[in-house]
Order: C-alpha cells, then structure tokens, then sequence
C-alpha cells in the first residue's frame, strides 16, 4: 500500500487538467467523456446487480492465470468479496461506458470478466457493439453468466479459458476490427505487451485500448512505458488508474497524464 500510495503522489505530481491542453482530439476526450458526471439509463440496474453480488454468501474456487491479488486473497474466495475488492468500482466502469457510449465500436475485446460488472457497462453503453469477454475461472464465469441474464444483456459473448489459447483464436475469427479493447487479465509485463501486440493487427486508427491497473507495481509501469514507446502507438492518456491508447494516422506521438478533478473516478 506503501508503495501505491507513492505511485500515486509521484502521478498528481505531474498531471494536470484542461489547462495547458493544446490536443483538441484530448481536450475533448478530456472534458466530454472522462470529466462527465451525468448518469445514464443503464447505471442502476448494474449497479443494483453489484449490491446482490455484495451480500452473495457463495464460495468460488479461484483460477488464476495472472499476477494474484493486491490482499493476498487466497483460491477460495466468496462472491461478496470479489464484488467488494476485484471487481471495477463504479465510477472506473462508468467511465468505460462513457468511451463507448462516446466511440460507438462495432466489435469490444474485454480480457478479464471477472463478475460481469465491467462487462454489463461495455455492453450496456452500445446494443450494437458486439462484446467478447475472456475469463480464465470457470465457475467466476459462472457467476458473470447469472449477471448477464440478470440484466438481459443480449450482445455479450463470454469467451472462457486461460487467455494464451483462447485470444488468438477469438481474434482469428473475427470479421471485424477490434475497434475498443480493454486490457484487465493478467498484471504482468510480458503478457500485457503480448497481449497488445495479438491485437494490433486487427486495430485501426479509430480503435481504442484502455489498460488497467497501469501503476499497479513497478512491472506494470514497465508495461506501461513499452506501450507508449510503441511505434503504432501516437497518443495516450495516464488517468492512473487506467490508460487510453490511440493510434491515430498522422498525429504527433504525444503523452498526457490528466488528473480527474471533483468527483473523480472515486477509486
């Protein structure tokens, strides 16, 4: 905790708001999507779900193919804890509903299901976006299938399986661009990049990727600083918590780190 927290000093002392700002593509990204405050249609009956998933006795056996647990949770888990502590707080997922809601993606790649939670707002934000979502542990994905028919989320298609196998083939079969993508399945370096890079050639200009947990450990800042080096890579944006990455044609490369003033992401 120690050490997060001095992530997080070293983060707020560098970033900064729309001031300064001279990207009109991140200006408005800025002010429109990440600073918004307005709720949506869809935010009570997920977040209704979360407050069943809260006080839900149940015990799963875990499988785990990423980096473990922050509280040194163990492979016997109940659902009400994976609710409290791993699953996205809402205001994170309600951000990644507003970049949705905001992109209009055909085709949305989610590496980590976990409960489903996060996975209800990418679905949720767009009926017409297709979602697949990779979970490594069956009877986790167990629980997020209850969560999807709970909330009668008709385009999400959970993908289950240890990532290594299952995300090429996913990919192989696709018809369409990955237009968004979010990155939250394994907090390790090697297979963050590798990850990103089984998903760069079905990327276009228009695609977004948004990566958890960035300044989760000193690995994943390192994962973090390869992305944005990446050559495909032009613009990305440091919420902290998570990260944007563009790869739009003819922009200059450039990096922000942006703080969330008021309300805040509330993580």
């Amino acid at each position: 905790m120690l050490q997060q927290a001095l992530r997080y000093f070293r983060y707020w002392l560098r970033s900064g708001n729309a001031h300064g700002l001279h990207s009109p593509f991140v200006f408005s990204l800025y002010l429109d999507v990440i600073c918004h405050t307005g709720e949506f249609y869809a935010f009570d009956n997920i977040e209704a779900r979360r407050d069943a998933l809260r006080a839900d006795q149940r015990h799963l056996r875990i499988t785990d193919y990423g980096a473990g647990s922050q509280t040194g949770a163990g492979r016997e888990r109940a659902v009400r804890d994976v609710a409290r502590h791993a699953a996205k707080p809402a205001r994170l997922a309600q951000l990644l509903f507003r970049l949705v809601n905001y992109r209009r993606p055909r085709t949305v790649l989610e590496l980590g299901t976990s409960l489903g939670l996060t996975t209800a707002y990418l679905a949720a934000a767009s009926a017409q976006a297709r979602v697949l979502t990779f979970e490594g542990c069956p009877e986790t994905a167990a629980v997020a299938r209850e969560t999807f028919e709970k909330l009668n989320l008709q385009n999400v298609e959970l993908i289950e399986g240890n990532f290594d196998h299952t995300l090429p083939a996913a990919l192989a079969q696709l018809a369409q661009p990955v237009d968004f993508a979010f990155f939250d399945g394994n907090h390790r370096y090697e297979p963050t990049l590798r990850y990103l890079e089984q998903c760069l050639p079905y990327a276009t200009e228009e695609s977004v990727f948004v990566f958890d947990d960035i300044h989760w450990s000193a690995e994943m800042e390192q994962a973090w600083e390869a992305i944005k080096a990446h050559p495909a890579v032009t613009t990305t944006v440091d919420l902290f918590f998570i990260g944007l990455v563009f790869f739009r044609n003819n922009a200059p490369k450039q990096h922000f780190t942006l703080r969330i003033e008021g309300r805040g992401l509330g993580v």
